[in-house]
């Protein structure tokens, strides 16, 4: 079969996290066959999941954080009660004091100033559960993109993680469960079916605290007849502007405002819940708003959940959904303006499969606009430093190195800005302070590791003979070793994809 260089060099940085090191040898085997290399992950029943020892649940993990937010209310009301019961010290001072100070006072009194004893170092406090729990989710992932064969399917579930994102700065139970979100309701459904996908970020915990929608209760409603609380419109119209639908698809406020109520009593169960396991999906029905509802033209009866899932499974079917996922998914793996006559084949095939994803997959790669597309944009810094990782063949036993550096170069893990997720285009990343950035990052890398590295051996690694001269002759002439290993991490060839 004949060999492909540039070829795999797509395959591997177009679809994946790039090479391997070692003798990993995945340049040589993506050259004989690019598109069969990518597709090769698309055929591993259950490839995308993260099971592993000590990853717990989502409920699981919220009885836990329930039972930490515990013991600190404890202790900070023991602690209250102790500082209340504690004497007041007399203010006067006693007459050792007293005839101290005079001492010193007098003229005949000559003082030493004793230099400061050292000071012993400060111990850092220990590890709470949400840190134990964020740690333990962020190496599982960093570790399982580090060491797959191409990288297509994480390339997938960080996709879909971003397009469905939360954010771990909400709060502790967002922290906590940002992990379990991914690993629950985004990696099962990366090569299955949109809808089911859309449903289970939906009802997950992380999603409804990070919205608030365990803050809306329908006016109607028991609860809402009886309580302050009212609606909480946020989940839905995330739902509908950046989950599915897109700004400017023609959706009204009114919709909105439907949609909301239609998932009123979506929530989940707190510590003392006792209608369901706590930090577990459940349907407060005294919340949910009665009656039909309509959405987008449709009527909905009021059938307490299903009323939610019913609406969810139509918007997924919706034309706008088709188009607006097939532009943002071409934008990601191809160009910022990705190329007309690619979407329109993407939003075709979302439509006809019912929203199979991977359909979806297989369609971009069998395109032929995905490889004749120059490699124009530039990896996200969390795809930089697993691309690092990857060529180094360095598998992560500490995430604190990646979770800081992530945090320094503006992409903190599971922590967007906002509910749109991190941007996904040149301009986000190729700013010339993000560079400088990455720059720093590349010299600390190589300052680690450098004397046991030959960089003109990891070119061939990277790019094989895909690496163009310009850049083979930058890296010979550097003056040492991590002057070379810095220069290839800032080259074209492990930077664009």
């Amino acid at each position: 079969m004949a060999r492909d260089p540039q070829g795999a060099l797509v395959a591997l940085n177009r679809f994946g996290f790039g090479a391997r090191g070692g003798s990993s040898g995945d340049i040589v085997s993506a050259a004989s066959d690019p598109r069969g290399f990518v597709k090769s992950e698309l055929a591993r029943v259950d490839g995308a999941l993260l099971e592993l020892p000590g990853l717990q649940a989502t409920p699981a993990l919220g009885q836990a954080l329930f039972a930490y937010q515990l013991e600190v209310k404890v202790a900070r009301e023991a602690l209250k009660t102790a500082e209340a019961a504690a004497p007041t010290m007399d203010s006067k001072p006693d007459a050792k004091s007293d005839t101290k100070s005079d001492a010193m006072s007098s003229g005949n009194t000559v003082m030493t100033v004793q230099p400061d004893a050292p000071k012993p170092p400060v111990a850092q406090p220990p590890l709470n559960v949400v840190q134990k729990v964020f740690r333990a989710e962020a190496l599982a992932r960093i570790q399982r993109a580090t060491i797959v064969d191409g990288g297509f399917v994480e390339r997938l579930v960080t996709f879909w993680s971003n397009h469905f994102c939360i954010s771990a700065n909400k709060g502790e139970p967002a922290r906590i469960w940002a992990g379990s979100f991914e690993r629950e309701a985004i990696r099962p459904f990366v090569l299955g079916k949109f809808g089911d996908m859309l449903r289970a970020v939906e009802q997950h915990p992380a999603m409804l605290f990070f919205l608030d929608n365990q803050q809306s209760i329908g006016p109607e409603s028991k609860a809402g007849q009886h309580g302050k609380r009212g609606l909480n419109e946020n989940l839905a119209r995330e739902i509908m502007e950046l989950h599915t639908l897109g700004v400017g698809s023609g959706y009204t406020q009114d919709d909105v405002t439907s949609l909301a109520r239609i998932i009123t009593g979506w929530t989940f169960a707190g510590r003392d819940s006792k209608i369901g396991t706590p930090g577990s999906f459940i349907f407060n029905a005294n919340a949910h708003e009665p009656g039909a509802q309509t959405l987008l033209g449709k009527s909905y009866d009021d059938t307490g959940v299903t009323q939610g899932e019913a609406a969810l499974a139509d918007i997924a079917r919706q034309p706008a959904t088709a188009r607006f996922v097939a532009t943002k998914f071409a934008q990601h793996f191809v160009a910022d303006t990705p190329p007309p006559a690619l979407v329109a084949k993407l939003e075709a095939v979302f439509k006809k499969s019912d929203g199979d994803l991977k359909a979806l997959s297989l369609a971009l790669v069998d395109s032929g606009e995905a490889w004749s597309a120059p490699l124009t944009k530039l990896r996200s810094p969390y795809e930089y430093l697993i691309a690092a990782g990857r060529i180094l063949a360095r598998i992560p036993e500490d995430p604190g190195r990646y979770i800081g550096s992530l945090n320094t170069l503006g992409q903190p893990l599971w922590t967007p800005p906002g509910p749109n997720g991190f941007a996904d285009s040149n301009a986000a990343w190729a700013a010339p302070e993000g560079l400088k950035l990455r720059l720093d990052i590349a010299a600390q890398i190589s300052s680690r590791i450098a004397d046991s590295m030959d960089a003109r051996e990891l070119l061939d690694v990277v790019a094989g003979q895909a690496a163009s001269s310009e850049t083979r002759q930058t890296i010979a002439r550097a003056e040492t070793r991590q002057q070379a290993l810095a220069l290839l991490l800032m080259s074209p060839e492990f930077q664009r994809r």
